[in-house]
């Protein structure tokens, strides 16, 4: 059985037409994590102001089941998830451009890297929000079962 680099070595290569899919797939993924980054901006600038005005008027939001300004801090946490595939997208893209317009294996590699770590983020936030999908529904059926 031929290990994995052995197929890899002697089997694939990175054609021209590879070339351009990688290279066209940088300039969107340049693109794509531009804007993600003035996504996560807004986000954490919506969720400043949006603590700012629930902590001021917390009177108004006495009845919620917790801080009113939480939500706020919910909209930052979430930009800052948010900014780490930003970051590997960006990185990737910029690696994988210079790769291909300067024939560098180095920054092909690190511009693989960076997809790889871009799609496990992704992969692991995932797992996670499946997760609490599957708690809250148990904690729905069970709260649902107790109240017949």
């Amino acid at each position: 059985m031929e290990s994995q680099h052995d197929l890899l070595s002697n089997d694939l290569a990175v054609t021209a037409i590879a070339q351009e899919y990688l290279l066209i797939s940088a300039k969107w993924g340049k693109f794509l994590s531009i804007i993600g980054f003035v996504g996560c901006g807004i986000m954490i600038l919506i969720g400043v102001f949006f603590s700012s005005f629930m902590a001021s008027n917390s009177m108004q939001f006495s009845k919620l089941p917790f801080p009113a300004a939480m939500i706020g801090v919910i909209y930052v946490v979430i930009a800052a998830l948010m900014f780490f595939p930003c970051i590997f997208l960006f990185k990737f893209s910029v690696k994988m451009k210079d790769a291909i317009l300067t024939a560098s294996q180095e920054n092909f590699e690190i511009g693989l890297e960076n997809m790889k770590s871009m799609f496990k983020f992704y992969g692991i936030l995932t797992l996670i929000v499946l997760g609490f999908y599957a708690v809250a529904i148990v904690i729905g059926i069970v709260a649902a079962v107790a109240v017949h």
